[in-house]
């Protein structure tokens, strides 16, 4: 198995987690603990067009990565990725060796004709060129074939299968080598970079170590498996698995070293691994963001996200379109109804009245007396969101949500009122309101609590008390009153949620007295 090499990837494909800020330092010394490990290639990072930081590993010009590899190791091949479109390959400065060896070249199907032009004028430069085409299992037989013939002409030093989704089984692989190794000119190597949604990094990297060929075959791999959402192969997993199984060939101290010195407090801070999106995104062929997205609303099941996916057309599940994700989220929830004679009765009852709005935040546990005291004084009709306290009588439980519906066992006396949107045939509901009605316009449109003011405008209540609409804490055991699955939430998805949730909130308010009962994170 000499025909085998380990490409590293962890300061390119793992900076997506921490946005490349491994800092200048922590850069060289991961560096020089990969050159210590023996792995033979080691990417260093991005070539962007792009202010150069030197705390992290995205360079504007091979300059700049060569201060960082010094002292040089001969037998190691040192490479960045340049992704088609982010910087002019004709600024990158010819290839002296003191610097990068070679550039790998991500583009999209489209693009080819134009990295084709790129790789040339790189491979001109002196640099050993890997042509790595995005999502090479979107490619029908043909489409591939016709690709390895222009590859053949341009003579690159190694050509990518790359498994962008993470959907590659054992026989999937097996195919897709073969119909490449036999269609290839020998001399060129055949990389594999896959992503962990199935958890089959390592089984597909053992299996491509079965083949028999004698081409020279390139697998990526990154330390701690580090790289976003289920991340990658690990490294020093697969540089065990070589030593036990093929030769002694690696170090693994120095990889280990890096995840104990460098990565795990970034993984801390900042979760990869194993997730429910990027295995249904696996299942579905699509990316993981729509999976990500649509879980990130939490107001589906899993059931219901898995139906939404399988309505992505076929062409459009290879990139990620956030406004086609959220037509297709609205049109799956959307079952319009007539609710005017609803909206007429909540009216007689509620016209004038004050009205305690209660969401499930946290902070309501510290304020139940003043709370009771508040719905005593101002004898006021109370709405629970999406949940039944037991500690607090609500006359009303308003449901929008079917993930949450699914936990809503015991309303006690309280009527519920449901959006039509869900889908319970066990559960008898007092009031169904028209769903879209009552969407606000733009991220986190369906937000219940700000669904529930719009209805409540349209039934003109008197003064309004709010109380739980705490907002979004990154550690989520922090955000509910009662017992919630939701995941760790990363610090920038629960600014982004408190963010887009405080303008549906203020615009839902916007004509109505209100008062706060607790504390928020919310800008209303």
């Amino acid at each position: 198995m000499n025909n085998i090499s380990i490409l590293d990837c962890t300061l390119r494909d793992g900076g997506y987690i921490n946005n490349w800020e491994f800092g200048q330092d922590s850069i060289k010394q991961i560096l020089h603990s990969l050159c210590e490990s023996n792995v033979e290639i080691i990417e260093c990072g991005f070539l962007r067009d792009e202010d150069y930081n030197v705390n992290r590993s995205v360079f504007s010009s091979v300059k700049q990565i060569a201060e960082m590899i010094q002292p040089k190791k001969e037998s190691a091949m040192y490479v960045a990725m340049i992704a088609l479109g982010d910087i002019d390959v004709n600024k990158i400065s010819e290839r002296t060796g003191n610097s990068i060896d070679g550039i790998r070249l991500t583009f999209h199907k489209h693009q080819w004709n134009e990295a084709k032009e790129s790789a040339k004028i790189l491979m001109e430069k002196g640099y050993k060129v890997f042509v790595q085409p995005v999502g090479t299992t979107s490619y029908s037989d043909m489409e591939l074939l016709k690709l390895l013939l222009d590859v053949n002409i341009l003579k690159p030093f190694a050509f990518y299968l790359v498994d962008t989704l993470g959907i590659m089984y054992r026989k999937d692989l097996q195919r897709s080598f073969f119909l490449i190794d036999n269609n290839l000119d020998s001399e060129i190597s055949v990389g594999f970079h896959s992503h962990n949604n199935l958890q089959l990094s390592f089984a597909n990297a053992q299996e491509l170590m079965r083949f028999h060929t004698k081409r020279k075959i390139i697998i990526d791999a990154s330390v701690y498996g580090m790289g976003r959402g289920v991340g990658n192969l690990s490294s020093e997993l697969l540089t065990q698995y070589i030593n036990v199984n093929v030769e002694e060939r690696y170090s693994i101290l120095p990889l280990l070293k890096i995840a104990d010195e460098y990565l795990i407090e970034i993984y801390n801070k900042h979760r990869w691994g194993y997730s429910l999106p990027y295995f249904l995104s696996g299942i579905e062929k699509c990316h993981p963001n729509y999976a990500s997205y649509l879980m990130e609303k939490e107001t589906l099941s899993i059931e219901s996200i898995s139906k939404v996916l399988s309505l992505l057309p076929v062409d459009k599940r290879n990139l990620f379109d956030k406004s086609l994700i959220e037509e297709l989220y609205l049109e799956y929830q959307k079952s319009d109804i007539d609710d005017n004679d609803v909206v007429k009765e909540l009216k007689e009852i509620c016209e004038n009245k004050t009205v305690l709005l209660l969401a499930s935040g946290k902070s309501i546990l510290q304020k139940v007396e003043e709370i009771k005291t508040v719905i005593k004084n101002e004898k006021a009709v109370v709405f629970a969101i999406n949940f039944s306290p037991d500690f607090l009588k609500s006359d009303y439980v308003f449901v929008t949500n079917q993930k949450r519906l699914s936990n809503l066992k015991n309303v006690n006396s309280a009527k519920v009122i449901a959006s039509s949107n869900l889908k319970n045939e066990e559960f008898n509901f007092d009031y169904i309101i028209n769903y879209s009605s009552y969407l606000g316009i733009g991220s986190g449109s369906d937000n219940a609590g700000a669904m529930l003011i719009r209805l409540l405008s349209k039934i003109n209540v008197g003064k309004l008390y709010l109380a739980g609409f705490d907002g979004f804490n990154p550690n989520t055991v922090e955000n509910y009153c009662v017992q919630n699955n939701s995941a760790i939430l990363e610090s920038e998805t629960a600014a982004q949620k408190n963010q887009s949730i405080s303008i549906q909130l203020k615009n839902a308010l916007n004509k109505l007295s209100y008062i706060l009962l607790t504390p928020t994170r919310y800008e209303i």
